[in-house]
């Protein structure tokens, strides 16, 4: 897929960090944070962030989601890559489903980093946060990106829903950590592992959580309890590609997420919170992961499943929980 090494492109050079053969997924290095107040240096401002995403990344579509739940669409802006097999990188422009030319001129996210940082060497991800004033990139990690949008951007909006509330971030926390390893990045390292050992290691333990999740949503509506919080968002993005994607591409196939009546139900609620749906972009979803070539050297894009829309649509039973 290609990585930005002292500040060039090198379409051939690929890394997947990998551990006696389980895969280790690398630390973002752009770390700092927007603030209210400002006293990060980066200060919230409407018209001078810009977030660079696509949709079939889960990591990328859980800003974007936040991003609308927040009502900061014009706040801050966005562009959305290409799903194509980013053997030149994320690249932007016009495709079917919400790509079009980056409105800060950049044509490939390779090029944001590199401004950012002229020697910048490693991979090249999204999401990306974009001072459009200083013109450098403020943070690529989704969970501290997030966590700026639930909170930094008040002002400016007229939503005011606290996803990560005082009293409940032990809780939400240990949520997280557990989801992460599990699941959102556990599928992962079930795709890549690159030995049999590697790959039973890693199914047992995302199997093991989606069983642990199924029974624990049987007496609570929310991961965290009664009210929905950032765990629930950051496990989402994983629960709408895993039986898309993750099932057959990932070798995800003990069973899939339609099996586990209480995650089923739980799925479907959210998928139809006000706002969602309409990020589900599920021909990107598709061809985002199947165009990979070391995921599928094929290259055939499979068709999304004509029910899959209709199945998430379907009433749920939540609301007795």
């Amino acid at each position: 897929m290609g990585l930005l090494i002292n500040g060039v492109w090198d379409a051939d050079a690929t890394m997947i960090p990998l551990e006696a053969g389980r895969y280790v997924r690398e630390p973002s290095k752009f770390r700092a944070t927007i603030t209210a107040d400002g006293s990060s240096g980066f200060p919230a401002a409407r018209g001078r962030y810009h977030l660079y995403v696509a949709y079939h990344c889960p990591w990328a579509w859980r800003t974007m989601l936040y991003r609308r739940l927040k009502g900061l669409e014009d706040v801050i802006s966005m562009t959305v890559a290409i799903p194509n097999d980013r053997r030149h990188g994320w690249q932007f422009g016009d495709y079917p489903g919400g790509c079009a030319p980056d409105s800060e001129g950049f044509t490939h996210l390779h090029r944001v980093y590199a401004a950012a940082q002229p020697d910048y060497s490693g991979n090249v991800s999204v999401p990306v946060l974009w001072d459009r004033q200083a013109r450098t990139i403020v943070n690529n990690e989704s969970s501290e990106i997030i966590r700026m949008l639930n909170s930094a951007f008040e002002a400016f909006t007229d939503r005011h829903e606290d996803y990560y509330p005082a009293a409940l971030r032990p809780t939400i926390d240990a949520l997280n950590q557990r989801v992460y390893d599990g699941i959102n990045n556990g599928v992962y390292r079930v795709g890549f592992a690159r030995d049999q050992a590697a790959y039973e290691e890693a199914v047992d333990l995302l199997f093991g959580t989606l069983d642990w999740l199924d029974e624990h949503l049987g007496h609570a509506r929310y991961l965290a309890g009664a009210q929905i919080t950032e765990a629930d968002w950051r496990l989402l993005p994983s629960l709408l590609r895993f039986d898309l994607v993750y099932y057959a591409l990932f070798r995800c196939n003990q069973r899939p997420i339609a099996s586990y009546p209480n995650l089923t139900h739980y799925l479907r609620e959210l998928y139809q919170h006000p706002g969602v749906a309409g990020l589900v972009n599920l021909p990107h979803f598709v061809r985002g992961y199947y165009s990979i070539p070391h995921s599928n050297p094929g290259g055939i894009i499979p068709r999304v499943p004509m029910f899959y829309e209709n199945w998430l649509s379907a009433p749920h039973n939540r609301a007795g929980l």
